[in-house]
């Protein structure tokens, strides 16, 4: 059980890492976090758009950084020490997006490989001050 708690433990740690890399919009996190060959869908109601990790990273650093962190991890699921699912909300600008993250253990490290998210709500000023 020990590797199993390990993984959850490490997985726990990338999930950090991530909500705040998108708070403080830390492009060079995930230069480093996201596998060569990420994908990232937003799912809405008239359809779904696609980014790489490319293009993923070049959406972080064309905005700017929140003052403070804001994000929340619901769920971690890990399987056999070698790929996870994270669960987690996290607050950009005046939105707050419902992320699901799947990673996958590559080389010794843990890799993010897709995000499929969505605009879970519209925060007003005083919401988003939070």
């Amino acid at each position: 059980m020990t590797g199993h708690s390990d993984a959850y433990q490490e997985i726990l740690e990338q999930a950090v890492a991530y909500g705040e890399a998108v708070c403080f919009a830390r492009a060079d996190v995930f230069e480093e976090m996201c596998h060569e060959r990420f994908q990232m869908t937003l799912v809405e109601a008239d359809g779904s758009t696609f980014w790489d990790k490319a293009s993923y990273l070049e959406r972080v650093r064309g905005r700017g950084p929140a003052e403070a962190a804001s994000y929340g991890i619901l769920c971690i699921d890990v399987a056999g020490g070698v790929i996870a699912r994270v669960h987690l909300w996290v607050d950009v600008q005046s939105l707050r997006y419902e992320d699901h993250l799947g990673f996958v253990k590559e080389g010794g490290d843990w890799k993010l490989l897709t995000k499929v998210f969505r605009t879970a709500a519209h925060l007003d000023e005083k919401e988003a001050a939070k």
